[in-house]
């Protein structure tokens, strides 16, 4: 009777597994395929053509120099070459010097290219002149707001939150959802990008409709909500064929919850013939390691210092440059350019950089100081906790190694194979 009980029970159990297998969520190639063979962004345009050629012929048409600013910026987004993003800057820098009227507004845009090639200190410049300016101020608050967060003068970009607080509004709602995500609250920071979906559907937007379903499906990734993640992207590339980021998003899926490594590197490379951002190289480095294929890591890490040495993304990659020369054991390297990454926004994140190139030089005891002042409860992000959990680890503080930990484990997903072996040997 107790053999036919344990074997009852055995099968109950298999069954039960099998379940649990057969309702894990998985991705069909179905759903995305059609999209990996979407065109190549068009870098030109009728209307474009048009202003351009204003320009050409005379160089004070301010309304054009804003129309093909916004058109070398929507390139850039498209395409990742920078060369597109400072031809709007260029754009942008001739508007403001010739504008009488509306200044305000073309220093916001051209602080807001500032931010993409992470010049955010003369970005600060630009808002605070235009804050002088009392033209558009809801606007120039937001984009303090913005700015601050990126260089880490929190208690700032708080002021700015509440001077712009508007439930009702867009802009609002995905910076208080950005403001709780940073304290590390991520359910009431998903509450918020909700919202902003909601207003962004009823506007019916397209900008602010990719801009809602790729952050929501980011938020509702690090939320281990990954069925509803991979929805959302695929929303996102239903309006947007080419949307690298989404297409990326969906690559990390496969990678990080399906350990497909294969089909993860198909989706990775139709990205690369298409789009130039560097960071999808230093993905497929990844996900090589994880796929123990030496050769294509090398391969991949090396056309990604190809790419950013030789397109002159300036200081856009400094914080992916520490990790890689840290992968590749150029470790004065590494020290250096996080020193320099502090000096441009000396948030939590980039000191925590800074302690972890320490510790690869093997100054722990430097690294720890670093990370006791500056990092330790600063910051939510699990790959930065990982640095903190190892620079605890040399220096013998194992019931802080525990309690990080445990949050590591919950952020498997999000940290990736390759880190979910580092976690295990903590």
């Amino acid at each position: 009777m107790k053999t036919n009980a344990y074997i009852s029970l055995f099968l109950a159990g298999l069954f039960c597994l099998c379940c649990a297998e057969e309702d894990q969520f998985k991705t069909k190639r179905e759903d995305y395929d059609q999209f990996l063979m979407a065109e190549p962004v068009k870098t030109t345009s009728k209307y474009f053509e048009l202003w351009d050629n204003k320009i050409m012929q005379d160089s004070v048409q301010l309304l054009s120099l804003g129309n093909v600013a916004g058109e070398y910026t929507r390139f850039f987004q498209g395409t990742g070459d920078i060369k597109h993003l400072k031809k709007a800057e260029q754009s942008l820098k001739k508007a403001v010097d010739i504008a009488a009227v509306g200044k305000a507004g073309y220093l916001r845009a051209l602080a807001r290219n500032y931010i993409s090639q992470h010049r955010f200190k003369e970005a600060l410049e630009l808002a605070s002149e235009a804050m002088k300016m009392r033209s558009g101020v809801n606007a120039t608050q937001s984009l303090l707001f913005d700015i601050h967060m990126e260089l880490g003068n929190y208690g700032q970009a708080q002021l700015y939150l509440d001077s712009i607080q508007n439930m009702s509004d867009f802009g609002y709602l995905i910076r208080v959802a950005k403001w709780n995500d940073h304290k590390g609250d991520l359910q009431t920071a998903i509450r918020f990008m909700e919202k902003a979906k909601e207003k962004a559907e009823s506007s019916n937007n397209r900008n602010l409709l990719l801009w809602s379903y790729t952050n929501l499906a980011d938020f509702y990734g690090h939320a281990g909500r990954i069925e509803e993640s991979y929805r959302f992207y695929l929303k996102a590339l239903h309006m947007d064929p080419q949307n690298a980021y989404a297409k990326k998003g969906i690559a990390w899926i496969v990678y990080s919850h399906e350990r497909n490594g294969h089909e993860a590197l198909r989706i990775l490379d139709s990205i690369i013939k298409r789009n130039k951002s560097p960071e999808y190289h230093l993905l497929k480095a990844e996900i090589a390691s994880y796929m123990n294929d030496e050769t294509l890591r090398m391969q991949s890490l090396d056309n990604y210092y190809k790419s950013v040495v030789r397109d002159g993304y300036g200081q856009m990659y400094n914080a992916y440059n520490v990790g890689f020369y840290l992968d590749v054991d150029a470790m004065d390297r590494a020290l250096q350019l996080a020193k320099e990454e502090v000096g441009n926004r000396p948030t939590p994140e980039t000191y925590a950089w800074l302690a972890y190139s320490l510790l690869k030089r093997g100054e722990k005891e430097r690294a720890l100081e670093l990370v006791e002042d500056y990092v330790d409860g600063q910051t939510f992000e699990p790959e930065i906790l990982f640095c903190v959990a190892e620079i605890y680890k040399a220096n013998g503080q194992t019931e802080k190694v525990k309690e990080i930990k445990k949050e590591l484990l919950g952020a498997v997903y999000e940290l990736g194979p390759v880190k979910e072996l580092g976690i295990a040997s903590l």
